[in-house]
């Protein structure tokens, strides 16, 4: 995994290529609100990315507020170099049914390990 630094935002934000190393499998769909939180306390930034291992690789990003955003989750999807192609903001329950989780359900949805910054 590389990282990008998205210049309009100065975040830096996962690369995930489909030679990435140690990917973790997301094991269910309850996992993805607290691999988010954990990846926000443990990193210092917004969301967490997960990648559909597939034909394409789509990665996402995910943020999950529920009392903070419009909807509750937000869905990044990104581009190869982290730029945002399309976001949606959802409703938890509305979230259970995102391709996201179905992914998740079918075994495809993994997300890069996070390392404490500092």
């Amino acid at each position: 995994m590389s990282t990008f630094t998205n210049v309009k935002s100065a975040t830096t934000v996962p690369c995930i290529a489909s030679d990435a190393p140690r990917l973790l499998s997301v094991q269910a769909a309850e996992d993805i609100e607290y691999l988010v939180k954990e990846s926000e306390v443990l990193t210092g930034r917004a969301g967490r990315s997960f990648v559909v291992r597939g034909a394409d690789w789509l990665v996402y990003r995910v943020h999950w507020h529920p009392r903070e955003l419009p909807g509750g989750v937000k869905v990044e999807r990104l581009d190869a170099r982290g730029h945002v192609l399309v976001t949606q903001h959802l409703q938890v329950w509305e979230f259970l049914e995102h391709s996201l989780v179905e992914a998740q359900a079918a075994g495809q949805l993994y997300t890069p390990p996070v390392r404490r910054l500092g």
